[in-house]
């Protein structure tokens, strides 16, 4: 058998290890456009702010140690331009070497991943405007801020990859102004969890600005423009886009694979596409919302690996689904913690699914114990079993765990009544004796 897997990261890089561990005589070809195979992308803003100190700790895997490891035919700088998927055939153009080639398959994995969403805004391909999305993009930021020693810099989107820019630009001592469309920055969560972020931000002296959004940047030689749709200017050293991303589905359109309406690559249960040669796994895919049932767009790490298994798995006869994607994330804001798992009330409301909601305000761990810092939680549940529907949490210390376990509650199909049964580890430095995941059960119950 013959497998190629187009891209790597987390994707394409989890398919190829499972493939080869599932058959040792497979013949596994990875073609990879950029230079890395398989890098820590979720890390890339941390390196900006120097929290990782060498570039090379970014590298998950080099093609090298992927070809020892395990057994693979891995080539980075290749980009594949067609598939003809009568003749099970892809075109291939080697960037390195300037040269077109063809390669047969038996079965094909896409994992192109998704692409910066970048507005058609006048100014937005000046110098001194950057996206983040690999590990050239971090580094023409990384360098830039370590040569030009810039004052000041707008992030335009407050999604989890604009705030994780935000905290460390902030980090080296630039001034920082966000500009965001919604009239709140993350928008996994409500408005009123969201509130407690904007309160930091304002602690943090982090200037920013919704319900607006920038309609053109003028370059200058020593600084830029950002003209505002509200009339307002900002005079900054730099721009940072991080609206999101969309999916990488050219290939796929290209080679008549069907596309989704969320405009991801339309893939059944089983990751096939609406060819039966061809999988997709990663960013690019639409994928099943684990709560609702309809088809959604949620470009996570987690996900993308557990996909690039499951593909895997079919392609070798091993029988699995991957069963949808509920979006648990989680993100640090400064001094703050942020997570969320499952359908936001918005979400809810507009699909017009029925609904209850509790909030409650605990401490991370016994009160009287020292450095007992709040937690809120917000929950949303089903008015007519209870069913968990999706849980907001924001604090200080301790959220990374208590969405955790919710997140796993919602996999179980577990209610509100249960989370109050739940028997969590307990002793002062960590929790309460009624820990708040217990306590948002007794509230919504």
């Amino acid at each position: 058998m013959k497998v190629v897997v187009v891209g790597g990261v987390a994707g394409g890089a989890s398919a190829a290890a499972r493939l080869r561990r599932l058959d040792e005589n497979a013949e596994i070809i990875i073609l990879e456009r950029g230079e890395y195979i398989s890098f820590a992308n979720c890390g890339l803003p941390y390196y900006i702010g120097e929290v990782i100190k060498k570039r090379d700790n970014l590298v998950v895997q080099s093609p090298d140690d992927m070809k020892k490891r395990f057994n693979l035919d891995v080539r980075v700088l290749n980009e594949v331009k067609n598939i003809d998927i009568e003749k099970k055939q892809i075109d291939i153009y080697d960037i390195k070497n300037k040269k077109n080639y063809r390669e047969s398959y038996d079965k094909l994995i896409l994992s192109p991943g998704a692409v910066p969403i970048k507005p058609p805004i006048k100014g937005f391909d000046t110098p001194n405007v950057f996206t983040l999305r690999d590990i050239p993009d971090t580094l023409a930021i990384k360098n830039f801020v370590d040569e030009r020693n810039p004052k000041s810099a707008v992030v335009v989107g407050a999604g989890f990859i604009g705030m994780e820019l935000v905290e460390n630009l902030h980090r080296r001592e630039i001034a920082i102004t966000i500009v965001e469309l919604a009239e709140q920055v993350l928008a996994p969560l409500d408005s009123e969890m969201a509130s407690l972020i904007h309160q930091h931000l304002k602690e943090k002296k982090v200037e920013f600005y919704l319900n607006d959004a920038v309609k053109e940047v003028e370059y200058r030689e020593e600084f830029s423009l950002v003209k505002l749709g509200s009339g307002r200017e900002i005079k900054t050293d730099m721009v940072l886009i991080g609206i999101g991303v969309r999916p990488e589905a050219t290939l796929a359109k290209g080679t008549g694979l069907e596309i989704g309406k969320r405009g991801g690559i339309k893939v059944d249960r089983t990751l096939k596409t609406s060819n039966p040669n061809i999988y997709a796994v990663g960013d690019a895919i639409e994928v099943i919302d684990y709560i609702n049932g309809n088809p959604t767009l949620i470009p996570l790490a987690g996900p993308a690996n557990k996909q690039g298994r499951i593909a895997a798995n079919n392609i070798c006869s091993i029988p699995e689904k991957y069963e949808g994607t509920q979006g648990t994330s989680i993100l640090k804001v400064f001094d703050m913690t942020v997570a969320a798992t499952g359908n936001n009330e918005k979400l809810l409301k507009r699909l017009n699914i029925p609904y209850e909601k509790s909030f409650t305000h605990s401490s991370s761990h016994a009160g009287y114990y020292p450095e007992a810092l709040p937690l809120s939680v917000k929950l949303i549940f089903s008015p007519d079993n209870g069913k968990i529907l999706g849980a907001q949490i924001v604090g200080y210390d301790g959220v990374d765990k208590r969405i955790d376990i919710i997140s796993i509650a919602i996999r179980a199909g577990m209610t509100v009544y249960d989370l109050e049964k739940l028997e969590l580890a307990y002793a002062p430095p960590y929790s309460s004796a009624k820990d708040p995941v217990n306590m948002a059960g007794y509230v919504a119950s």
